[in-house]
């Protein structure tokens, strides 16, 4: 795309500013573009999602499960969480209904509801590629980092990516699943916790 194409097209996203001469005015005018900033449709919007579960050991709680995009890894400790403590799909929903203007996955999906108890996390992704095509959009790519002391999850990853295209309905080329430790800092280094941080591009269609 060149430069000038890119120019028109954030151009064609903006909101045409008032001109503010008073304090009423100005007051006027941000209710104006409040009321107006959902009819506001850009060519693309960018999103970003984190999400963070306790680790507890499986010999204390032995219901307990470490699941990744949709796939259970091996490990003595699991997720203590509301639904099924996946961190990378919860990241995702976030980070799309972020780039939507919407509700975390906390409000959209509460954990004092017992209706989520126990969920699996495709639901709470097929809800949010929901939202996002009924406002017509689709994936243009999206980055996952993956942040944990352990297990390993460099082995898991092709079945990772896998199934969360999958879940997204988009190619492999444009979903990326990356994997860190924490250098043995804190809740994460300690394998006490797992993290992740998804950003998300969408594309109007």
């Amino acid at each position: 795309m060149s430069a000038s194409a890119f120019a028109s097209m954030v151009a064609a996203a903006r909101l045409t500013p008032g001109r503010v001469t008073t304090r009423k005015s100005g007051t006027r005018a941000r209710q104006s573009v409040r009321a107006n900033a959902t009819k506001v449709s850009p060519p693309f919007r960018v999103g970003h999602g984190f999400d963070l579960h306790r680790l507890e050991l499986r010999t204390e709680f032995p219901d307990l499960r470490l699941i990744l995009g949709g796939v259970e890894l091996e490990h003595d400790r699991g997720c203590v969480a509301h639904s099924d403590g996946d961190v990378l799909l919860h990241c995702v929903v976030d980070a799309i209904t972020g780039a939507l203007g919407l509700p975390d996955i906390g409000q959209l999906f509460p954990d004092n509801d017992p209706k989520w108890k126990g969920c699996t996390s495709d639901v709470f992704v097929a809800e949010a590629c929901r939202l996002m095509r009924l406002e017509g959009y689709e994936i243009g790519n999206i980055d996952c980092t993956i942040i944990a002391e352990r297990p390993k999850i460099s082995p898991h990853k092709p079945l990772i990516k896998a199934n969360l295209c999958k879940m997204l309905g988009c190619d492999e080329s444009v979903v990326n699943v990356k994997a860190k430790t924490h250098e043995k800092v804190d809740s994460l280094g300690e394998n006490r916790s797992i993290a992740c941080h998804t950003v998300v591009m969408l594309i109007k269609v």
